[in-house]
């Protein structure tokens, strides 16, 4: 399977953030103060997936109606 670069980005996005979310949790789980940085870089990967996401439905709806 030949998948495009923008595929590839969404892709490394999607494991950017599974990876930056999981990081938070255990630094929450060892009883740390996590730092707004990743908290931010998690919510914006999240914004940016969600938004494709959208974008994808939006445009597979109109090549079929």
């Amino acid at each position: 399977m030949k998948l495009s670069t923008f595929d590839m980005v969404r892709a490394w996005a999607a494991l950017t953030g599974l990876v930056l979310a999981a990081v938070y949790f255990l630094v929450t789980i060892l009883g740390h103060e996590p730092s707004q940085m990743v908290t931010m870089l998690v919510a914006g990967i999240g914004g940016f997936e969600l938004f494709l996401v959208g974008q994808d439905y939006l445009l597979r709806g109109r090549e079929h109606g």
